[in-house]
């Protein structure tokens, strides 16, 4: 099984349950339909990266106070910001089906959700390609509103990767992105060798 398609499942709730055909069927279409539709777009920037022994991090002018994004961050000398996008029709689809059938809004939904991040775990394998020619490793994703890491942060990044003339992406008075199906990250980078 395609990994967006266990992916989708995990975020629909079936946990072990199996899924009925219905509603494979659903995630099927929404996963063909996403590729016609998404276009994804990425970018990124990378910044000296120093860290504090109060899990203060300096990441290019980013200032952060988050213990869980420090512990994650630990030993690196760099970070990546990082965002990605599906783009704006993938908004307007789930929302033309949250009024005409909401059962194929829900499933779209978590398939966008899926092919989002298998999206954002290809890119990353792209960048950790070019940081392997470098004898760099690199650490996981970790995006604004996991653990301590404040959602405000969100605006600093899309600003210092000017996503909104770069790939369109903005957010809201909320710190909400959008489109929606999208992500703002920070990726640490590390010497493989340490």
């Amino acid at each position: 099984m395609d990994i967006r398609m266990r992916e989708a499942i995990r975020y629909l709730g079936y946990g072990r349950s199996t899924v009925d055909e219905k509603t494979l069927q659903l995630m099927k279409e929404s996963l063909v339909e996403l590729e016609q539709l998404a276009k994804k777009k990425f970018v990124y920037r990378i910044f000296e990266l120093e860290e504090s022994d109060d899990g203060q991090l300096m990441i290019g002018k980013l200032n952060v106070k988050s213990r869980d994004l420090a512990k994650n961050l630990h030993g690196c000398k760099r970070g990546i910001l990082f965002a990605a996008t599906l783009g704006v029709d993938v908004d307007r689809e789930i929302r033309k089906y949250e009024v005409l059938n909401i059962s194929k809004a829900v499933v779209l939904q978590a398939c966008a959700a899926a092919y989002l991040e298998a999206y954002c775990d290809e890119m990353q394998e792209k960048l950790a390609e070019l940081f392997h020619k470098e004898g760099c490793s690199l650490r996981p994703r970790f995006s604004p509103g996991y653990g301590d890491f404040f959602i405000s942060h969100q605006e600093d990044i899309l600003r210092m990767l000017e996503t909104s003339k770069k790939i369109g992406l903005t957010m809201t008075e909320a710190y909400m992105l959008t489109p929606t199906k999208s992500v703002t990250a920070i990726i640490g980078v590390y010497d493989t060798k340490e």
